[in-house]
């Protein structure tokens, strides 16, 4: 096998494959004249799939995981919290942290419930870098961080 039979004919190409006890294979429909492969079609399928799979493994989707803290969440829930944002990053994620307010939370000072949420961001402990600064939101406070480049 292998072996290159040039230009045929379609009907000289099928008469080969049949000859050879195998299947004709139309490979580039587009190109002047089309390529095709004598070879057995299962086979030719498993390839295709074999190549898809391949693809896809390689290919991995980055997701915006969101995570939630208010004012009034205690220590050990804030530590879940963390170590759950740097489960993410880990995994190549970014993650949306918002500082939920509601209430006459609302109008408190901006550099205070600022400092809350960077209280928050000191407890994770994986690496990362802040893709959205802190800014308010109609929720309170939101940033995003993703994964610190790897060194």
């Amino acid at each position: 096998m292998g072996e290159n039979f040039g230009v045929l004919a379609l009907s000289l190409a099928i008469a080969k494959a049949e000859e050879l006890g195998f299947d004709l294979i139309e490979i580039s429909p587009g190109a002047v004249p089309p390529v095709a492969k004598i070879m057995e079609y299962g086979k030719f399928q498993y390839e295709q799939e074999k190549k898809r799979r391949e693809i896809k493994a390689k290919s991995h989707t980055t997701e915006t995981k969101s995570v939630q803290v208010k004012i009034g969440t205690g220590e050990n829930d804030l530590n879940l919290k963390a170590k759950r944002a740097a489960e993410w990053l880990r995994e190549g994620h970014r993650v949306k942290v918002d500082l939920f307010l509601w209430g006459r939370y609302k109008y408190m000072e901006f550099g205070f419930l600022k400092e809350r949420l960077e209280r928050f961001l000191k407890l994770i402990p994986e690496e990362y870098k802040i893709g959205d600064p802190i800014a308010k939101s109609p929720k309170g406070l939101t940033t995003v961080i993703e994964r610190a480049a790897k060194k």
